[in-house]
């Protein structure tokens, strides 16, 4: 991949982002008083804070797919350099822990992606990489899938490996991409059960999923009409 490509990936830039997962929005009307988006105030984002560099588009998704289905390894080093500029400074963190995969597609594919970048960013931190969250189920592709189903399709999938304690850690989970949040928010789930006191996830790329019209003032006032924003 030549220096002009990696050069032309720019950071995430939105007008809105809720203060919690950094969901971006076109206007503010999700966002409550403290900037809290729906799925942070209702408790379904079960991890703590979301940092991603930029968005699933254009040569940054072209470098993704390169990495992952083109099985272009080397681009861990570039990807991880996005992770170090999205990654929260100022935060102390206890481990790096790879969002899994099932071992079948795995096998599939050759390597985890997430694994990868991990081992490059801790290279640059000198933090902890612990492979201690499985993926214990193999489910469907999230593709295609609405929200309600995302979060249904990952219900209960991982589990903390044997032998890795959690107990009073403030861990980094780390992605390649982050689509609506539901599996990040499943695997947040599994590590706060096993005591993790606080789990952050670090991604390269989100989905740009804004809802791009205003609502009236009738639907403002209805819970449930953000649900499909996220």
């Amino acid at each position: 991949m030549c220096r002009v490509c990696l050069d032309s990936v720019r950071p995430f830039e939105a007008d809105y982002f809720c203060s919690a997962c950094r969901t971006p929005f076109a206007n503010p009307y999700p966002l409550d008083e403290e900037g809290r988006c729906l799925l942070c105030r209702r408790g379904m984002n079960r991890y703590d804070a979301l940092y991603c560099y930029g968005a699933y588009d254009g040569i940054l998704r072209d470098l993704i797919h390169l990495f992952k289905y083109g099985r272009v390894t080397t681009l861990a080093k570039p990807l991880s350099a996005c992770l170090l500029q999205a990654a929260p400074g100022r935060e102390r963190f206890d481990a790096l822990v790879p969002m899994p995969m099932h071992w079948r597609r795995r096998l599939r594919r050759g390597f985890n992606q997430a694994a990868l970048l991990a081992r490059e960013f801790a290279r640059k931190t000198s933090l902890p990489v612990e492979p201690g969250l499985l993926r214990v189920k193999a489910r469907p592709p999230q593709a295609g899938l609405s929200n309600a189903e995302r979060r249904r399709n990952v219900a209960g999938v991982f589990a903390v490996r044997a032998g890795y304690e959690f107990r009073n850690r403030r861990v980094l989970l780390v992605d390649d991409v982050v689509t609506t949040g539901a599996t990040a928010a499943a695997a947040a789930a599994a590590l706060k059960s096993a005591g993790a006191a606080h789990v952050a996830v670090l991604a390269v790329a989100r989905a740009d999923r804004r809802w791009f019209s205003f609502p009236g003032p009738d639907q403002v006032r209805d819970p449930d009409f953000f649900r499909g924003s996220f």
